[in-house]
This record gives C-alpha cells, structure tokens and sequence, in this order.
C-alpha cells in the first residue's frame, strides 16, 4: 500500500506534467497564447481534482446505499468512469466556451480531445509511476 507522502507526490506529478503537455501543445500546435491555454489546463485540473472527490463520495454513497458494498463491478466502473468524465465535460464546456471564445461545438471538440489525451496519459504516467516508484511490497499476513 502507498504511503500518503507517496500519494500527494503521484498527484502533484500527475497534474503537473500534465499540464506542461497541454499548455505545450496548446501553443505549438492549437496556436493559443499561454493565458489562453494555462487557465483553462488549470482550471480543468482545480475542477478534476475537487470532482473528483465528490464525486467518488457521492458515487460510493450511492453504490452502497443500492448494494450494502462500495465494491464496483466492472459495469459500476464503466458507469463511474463515464459519469466522472460527462461530469467534467458539463462542467468545463462553459468556462472552455467564455473563455477562449469559441462556440458550442468547437468548445465540445476541444473538450473532448482533453479527455482524450487523459485517458491515453492517465494509463502512460500511472505506468511509468508504478515502474520509478515502485509500491511497497504488502506486509505479510495483511
């Protein structure tokens, strides 16, 4: 099991070289200025993360009250990643809209794509954390 220390240090990692990429790629590639990009990269990763605790509250709540477990299946996974993700979607698409000026659709595309590119860089960082950072092996009889 990680330890705290080891768990803020994969968040702040996490969120941190991910917005580096998306503030990158932002300017070479979408020719955004970095206020343009920065605050949105930012802004998304302050919502993901108190999102994220939310909702995985609210979901687990929900799961137990409808099973007498927190224990997700496979299909209540795929629900929570879905509902997670739609969640974000909704809640960025205005803030991605006023501030880069962009209309719905163009605002939904760009959304899209960084959901995109987290679900490819959530599999390749946790990979790569678990390869530098190796969990410590579980305490025998645990």
């Amino acid at each position: 099991m990680r330890t705290t220390f080891d768990r803020i240090r994969q968040a702040i990692l996490f969120e941190g070289v991910a917005l580096v990429i998306l503030v990158t790629v932002g300017m070479v590639f979408l020719d955004l200025t970095l206020a343009g990009i920065g605050v949105i990269a930012v802004a998304g990763s302050v919502i993901a993360t108190v999102l994220n605790y939310v909702y995985n509250l609210l979901f687990d709540l929900a799961l137990t009250r409808q099973t007498g477990s927190a224990e997700k299946s496979l299909h209540a996974r795929v629900i929570h990643t879905l509902g997670f993700e739609i969640s974000m979607l909704l809640l960025m698409l205005p803030f991605v809209m006023w501030w880069l000026d962009l209309t719905f659709v163009h605002a939904l595309l760009f959304d899209m794509s960084f959901t995109l590119f987290y679900l490819f860089y959530t599999f390749a960082f946790t990979w790569a954390y678990d390869r530098i950072f190796p969990a410590p092996a579980p305490i025998s009889g645990y």
